[in-house]
């Protein structure tokens, strides 16, 4: 959402997501790739697999991701059924966000905990062979991790997982309009492009840019020859489309 300025990931499109994994693949042709399925795209066992299938074939992903726990375990038995890779997605599922009452921490009670902890369990027998635990509390994403056998990957849910993701724009300071508590501010890149363009502009409209080494020269006998002909050529509107002379009336 944040490269194309939607307010949440619900908008974004299989074809999107087809465009953006065909350009990280080129871009990364080696790194194990994750792509996923937005929303809406695994409605279904059949959707599940066609687009999944298209995001492998088409996109050059490694794996599809995709979010909810139990309720998606179908569609997630279809994929590994037919030989696609899936990783799971528990905890706040950001497609979904509204439905869980926002952009909430999940299993704080005892009750929610055993929820998530059975979506997981129930993920990974299906075939998942990762989960992802999104804002978690961080000792529940630790027990969790414990109880299974497969990795997480947390996002704001403490140091105990197995591995950590985070989006690289909050990290660098690229993106302004939000900055989530689970993310830490390594950069703040955003405001030094912001400094930078800004005297791009003003070097451009003070006409110090682009200056003798940024611009290209022609052989100055070629340049003298150009002028000469523009000196010999009769004035704009002295001659008609015919070649003959007009006269303004």
């Amino acid at each position: 959402m944040v490269v194309l300025g939607y307010d949440s990931t619900t908008p974004v499109t299989m074809e999107e997501m087809v465009h953006h994994t065909k350009a990280v693949r080129r871009g990364a042709p080696l790194a194990y790739m994750v792509a996923d399925l937005p929303f809406g795209a695994y409605l279904g066992c059949a959707d599940a697999l066609q687009n999944g299938a298209r995001l492998l074939k088409e996109g050059g992903a490694d794996a599809v991701k995709l979010e909810g726990g139990r309720r998606v375990l179908p569609q997630v038995q279809a994929l590994t059924d037919a030989g696609m890779a899936v990783m799971g997605h528990v905890g706040l599922t950001p497609q979904t966000h509204a439905a869980l009452g926002g952009y909430t921490v999940q299993g704080k009670s005892a009750a929610a905990a055993c929820e998530l902890l059975a979506d997981a369990r129930a993920l990974q027998a299906a075939g998942c062979f990762a989960i992802v635990l999104e804002m978690v509390p961080h000792k529940l994403a630790t027990l969790v991790t414990a109880q299974l056998r497969i990795p997480t990957i947390g996002i704001g849910a403490g140091v105990g997982t197995s591995g950590q993701v985070q989006v690289f724009h909050d990290l660098l300071g690229l993106y302004d309009k939000f900055q989530p508590k689970f993310s830490a501010r390594y950069a703040s890149v955003g405001a030094i492009a912001e400094r930078a363009l800004a005297e791009y502009v003003a070097d451009v409209a003070a006409r110090r840019f682009p200056g003798p080494q940024h611009s290209f020269a022609m052989p100055e006998d070629e340049l003298h020859a150009f002028e000469q002909s523009l000196e010999s050529e009769p004035a704009e509107g002295d001659t008609d489309c015919d070649g003959e002379r007009s006269r303004a009336s």
